[in-house]
């Protein structure tokens, strides 16, 4: 079974920054696909960011653009989610997820993703 761990999360000031990490077994971290999603209280669970573990490439959420930074860093079999600028739209349980890109094209697609974490709390206050 594969393992996905996050952690990094808090409450914050709008204005404020966080550093999500999400840490993957050795399995998990083969997968081709690592993403974060986040669903807000009566939300359905949203897309925000993810990368091709092979060569860094990322995609992102429209509303994120700009303000968040996925990374990785395959010696530790870790993403991390550079969060700056937090609005108090950003309030959410962030997870993560690890996949392979079934369908081609789409990494904010749900089915991409085979693992996922427990997810963890970002409050953002105004």
């Amino acid at each position: 079974q594969g393992q996905l761990v996050e952690s990094g999360g808090g409450s914050v000031q709008a204005g404020g920054s966080l550093r999500l990490s999400c840490a993957a077994s050795e399995r998990t971290f083969s997968n081709f696909l690592v993403g974060w999603f986040r669903q807000a209280p009566g939300k359905e669970r949203e897309f925000v960011a993810a990368i091709r573990r092979s060569d860094g490439i990322a995609s992102y959420a429209d509303s994120v653009k700009g303000r968040f930074t996925i990374s990785r860093d395959s010696a530790k079999n870790t993403v991390y989610l550079q969060m700056n600028s937090l609005k108090p739209e950003d309030t959410a349980v962030y997870y993560c997820a690890a996949g392979d890109l079934y369908y081609s094209g789409s990494y904010s697609h749900r089915g991409n993703y085979d693992f996922w974490g427990q997810g963890t709390q970002v409050t953002v206050s105004s």
